[in-house]
């Protein structure tokens, strides 16, 4: 059974995992990490990794991490020096943030995705097909919608379809955020990505291929946050055991 250490317990994604653990078999939830350390779920909760008694780290057989960029740092530090796997949710990281996460992957297993819904990971490779085939003749566009409560924009997961789409192009592709700032016609290399934020929408991601007299959309719709928490569990799962680098749901799926 894989003793798992919750970052971000007392999240709204902390909450799912929790959930989502608790009519699992083969998991189960040693301890959890939050900044508001209240004990909610029965299990032993610290405001941070420093804090955690050696007999919880000695279960851990891998982190779940659904916390705030500014944790990554301290939780990479614990999770390297314990040689404890983790699993990387939070999303809105930073350049310098990402960097650790490849410098921790030297020496643990790293999984680490902007979004962990199957469906998702699906729309980034038939958006990177659809790009293989309409080459630079379409114009691309994609538009993700999330809750009013989210922080950072564009999403993370926005930005990985941006980036295996760009991977398919030839030529220097720019992402554009903002067009009311200019007035000058599109350009052929650039991707357009756009934010809406409002209500309580889980996560919405639509790819627009506008060609010559025909649109193409890829689209994906998120309806709770449970399908995340899945995803998230089955990945800690799936990185138990394994060797030291950095692994994504493309490696999972395979």
């Amino acid at each position: 059974m894989a003793g798992i250490l919750l970052s971000g317990c007392n999240g709204k994604m902390g909450k799912a995992v929790t959930a989502n653990v608790a009519v699992t078999t083969d998991a189960e939830i040693i301890g959890g990490i939050d900044v508001y350390a209240e004990n909610l779920y029965g299990y032993p909760v610290y405001s941070s990794p420093a804090l955690i008694p050696e007999e919880i780290t000695k279960k851990a057989d891998v982190i779940i991490d659904f916390s705030n960029p500014s944790a990554l740092g301290g939780l990479l530090e614990y999770a390297v020096k314990n040689g404890i796997p983790a699993v990387i949710c939070t999303t809105g990281l930073n350049d310098s943030q990402k960097a650790l996460i490849k410098s921790a992957a030297e020496k643990i297993p790293v999984f680490f995705s902007a979004n962990m819904s199957l469906g998702v990971n699906l729309v980034v490779e038939l958006a990177k097909k659809a790009t293989a085939v309409l080459g630079n003749d379409f114009d691309i566009e994609i538009v993700e919608m999330h809750h009013n409560q989210k922080i950072d924009a564009p999403s993370g997961t926005a930005l990985m379809i941006a980036d295996a789409i760009k991977g398919e192009l030839d030529g220097d592709t720019k992402y554009e955020y903002d067009r009311h700032s200019k007035r000058e016609k599109r350009t052929k290399n650039e991707i357009g990505i756009h934010a809406v934020r409002g209500g309580t929408i889980t996560g919405e991601h639509e790819v627009i291929f506008a060609g010559h007299d025909e649109i193409i959309k890829i689209s994906h719709s998120a309806r709770s946050k449970e399908l995340f928490a899945t995803g998230a569990v089955n990945a800690a799962k799936f990185i138990c055991g394994k060797s030291a680098g950095m692994y994504d749901m493309s490696a999972m799926l395979k």
